[in-house]
């Protein structure tokens, strides 16, 4: 799977990257079929504690799966986000 992820207005540690990487690549077992996965990273400002905005944009034959998550950390909202598209991927498969 072609996993392309862009931090906008800051620069995304080597960490959180791998993390990602790992997260997304867990789907393909639901799935061998994923092509590829667009990752975008944001830090909204607000006063919210919440305020990481992680969305994913997987690309199966036939379709786009979407899913997008507030958190206050990448790696909370990445976990929510990648738990939605295992949901939507396990049901678009089946």
């Amino acid at each position: 799977m072609d996993i392309q992820i862009h931090s906008i207005h800051f620069d995304a540690d080597r960490g959180l990257l791998d993390f990602i990487k790992s997260k997304l690549n867990k789907l393909i077992t639901f799935n061998n079929e994923i092509i590829s996965a667009d990752v975008f990273l944001r830090i909204e400002k607000n006063d919210e504690r919440e305020n990481k905005l992680v969305d994913i944009k997987l690309h199966v034959p036939g379709k786009e799966l979407f899913a997008k998550k507030h958190a206050s950390s990448f790696e909370a909202a990445v976990d929510e986000v990648t738990e939605a598209l295992r949901r939507q991927v396990v049901k678009a498969h089946g």
